[in-house]
């Protein structure tokens, strides 16, 4: 998406230091991140409390703070492997398996990491326009109750979901012994490609409702006669039956060969515009109130990624105005609903604004550039370049505003040379995520929780964060762009750390396995789970057999499966509350003192 006007990598804590200290697997996410938007580190990063801290000056900035936790006290919630039990995570990653398993790759933490990175910015910006220092505090648990919140919502919904929540699903496996995974968004593309390989007709129909919602329900119970189809057949094969369907086809990557690739790039690329132009004026200071109050932010986003982002700078304080197509989102009516309304659309777009435009008119396009003139961010996530045919790329709209932050938000940012579909489960495929968050003993496979699109989500906002108060210290309008690749390569850089020295790149067997009990599963916190795997609880109710391990001096909590209940969930009381429509809302992930 390079712009004529787009010029050199800024930096906007350029001239701040910093120090943190924590938990490693937050905290070394935290001071990446900083690092490479030009903060120095005081002094040693170091420290294993269960509390992070990290204190940001300099720059003619008061100090901001961010304080980091697991959870609250006492809630049994310590460290990743009780986060992702306890949020529901280890429960949606396991429905495509019939059975609750956690991530192997630290998922939360790194969540949590990218939202204490932007509430740090948050508070920068918020003195930058007037207001005064501010502490921000940040919970793993909250982040993790984040990134199932198109599941949650669903499950808190009217109605049943439209497609069975049931075991099954990619990656598929070719003649050879290939896992691939397989991407089409247009049912006929699917029915033509299977039909190709000469599968059952009954097959092909049944099994594209599953395949088209695994990314709403994180399963895929596709008939057997799929999977015995592809392994009849050799890769080359497949791949020629994608293609003349329309269809594409990604062989599963190895953290190892993405090891041997990986150039280290920031996870977004923030560039000014037109520095020598006129300078802007500065804006008025906010109201008081939220970090962005006063912020208006234009999104025309799609699916999750660019949503959420505006999502995320909405609770910050934003005006955040949808640009939707004539006739309304038509995600709107996704089942299921509450109060008529899709609960997954809600769950990313409730308290925004919407204004219908027709891209594609002249009239409306001239109307969009007008609005683009009073904003403060124009954000979307559209096709790699559409937006320069649509005369809305950053230079056409950097000459009616050129304090203007345009944020986009990609696939694959264009440095994956022939890259397949810039979707989640493909990104997944192709960078090793699929090694990453499977330990030794599973077949690697892309999790069917749309990991990257919320990870992406999060480095999206977290990325026009720091735009914005570049723009603030330049007085000059920002390019920004983010990436689903990006964010595979924050949640996989321990992995590919251990690969580029050569050593073994996966967690041992059983790995984040949970404990069945008598009515459910128990999950050990990673320090306790060698110890805890050799209790029999089986004949135990979930509670006892928690009780039991405390009791023998070992941390665990109990694992959430039914996310319908988790509002009533004392380790998360009152943090979970109802929106008008009826549907859940999570809690702010941010609190500002």
């Amino acid at each position: 998406m390079a712009s004529p006007v787009t010029t050199r990598t800024v930096r906007p804590l350029d001239t701040l230091r910093f120090d943190t200290s924590g938990p490693p697997e937050i905290t070394s996410v935290v001071t990446d991140h900083l690092l490479r938007l030009g903060a120095q580190a005081a002094g040693s990063v170091s420290g294993t409390a269960p509390t992070g801290q990290t204190v940001l000056a300099g720059g003619g900035f008061h100090p901001a703070e961010a304080r980091t936790t697991w959870s609250e006290p006492r809630a049994g919630i310590v460290d990743e492997a009780t986060v992702q039990a306890a949020t529901g995570v280890m429960g949606v990653h396991g429905r495509k398996h019939g059975a609750p398993c956690g991530l192997a790759a630290d998922y939360t933490a790194t969540a949590a990491a990218v939202l204490t990175v932007q509430g740090l910015l948050a508070g920068l910006l918020a003195q930058a326009r007037g207001g005064g220092p501010a502490r921000v505090s940040t919970r793993a648990d909250h982040a993790g109750l984040l990134t199932v919140f198109q599941y949650l919502a669903a499950a808190g919904a009217d109605e049943g979901e439209a497609a069975d929540i049931a075991a099954g699903g990619p990656p598929f496996t070719s003649a050879e012994g290939l896992h691939f995974e397989l991407e089409t968004l247009d049912p006929a593309a699917w029915a033509t490609f299977w039909r190709a390989l000469e599968t059952p007709t009954d097959a092909v129909r049944s099994g594209w409702r599953p395949f088209q919602f695994r990314y709403a329900t994180a399963c895929a119970p596709f008939p057997r006669a799929l999977h015995a189809t592809t392994r009849r057949h050799p890769l080359e094969r497949i791949r020629q039956a994608a293609s003349n369907a329309g269809a594409q086809v990604c062989v599963l990557g190895t953290l190892a060969g993405r090891a041997a690739e990986h150039e280290d790039a920031d996870p977004w690329r923030l560039s000014l515009l037109d520095p020598s132009g006129d300078r802007p004026g500065s804006p008025a200071p906010p109201p008081p109130g939220r970090p962005l109050a006063g912020t208006t932010v234009l999104e025309a986003g799609r699916r999750i990624q660019a949503p959420l982002a505006a999502h995320l700078l909405g609770l910050l304080g934003a005006e955040v105005i949808r640009i939707e197509p004539p006739g309304g989102d038509p995600l709107r009516g996704m089942p299921p609903t509450s109060s008529g309304v899709s609960a997954r659309w809600l769950a990313l777009n409730r308290g925004k604004d919407a204004v219908e435009i027709d891209i594609k008119a002249d009239a409306d396009r001239r109307r969009l550039r007008e609005m683009a003139a009073e904003a403060d961010v124009f954000l979307h996530n559209w096709a790699p370049g559409k937006a320069s045919e649509l005369g809305l790329d950053s230079s056409d709209l950097a000459s009616v505003n050129p304090a203007l932050v345009y944020a986009y938000t990609s696939g694959w940012a264009g440095r994956i040379a022939d890259a397949p579909m810039g979707t989640d489960f493909m990104v997944q495929a192709r960078t090793g995520v699929g090694e990453a968050v499977r330990p030794e003993g599973e077949v690697p496979a892309p999790s069917l929780m749309t990991l990257l699109d919320v990870l992406g989500g999060l480095l999206g906002a977290e990325a026009i964060l720091a735009g914005l108060l570049q723009r603030e210290r330049s007085g000059h309008g920002v390019h920004v762009e983010s990436s689903l690749l990006g964010a595979a390569e924050i949640l996989t850089a321990p992995a590919l750390a251990r690969a580029a020295r050569g050593e073994d790149t996966r967690k041992p067997a059983g790995f984040r396995r949970p404990l069945p009990t008598a009515d459910g599963w128990v999950a050990p916190c990673d320090d306790s789970a060698a110890e805890a795997a050799a209790h029999d609880l089986r004949e135990l109710t979930t509670a006892d057999a928690v009780q039991q391990l405390h009791a023998d001096g070992l941390t665990a909590t109990a694992v959430t499966t039914d996310l319908s209940g988790l509002h009533r969930d004392p380790r998360f009381a009152g943090s979970i509350g109802r929106d008008a429509h009826g549907a859940p809302a999570v809690p702010d992930p941010w609190s500002f003192v």
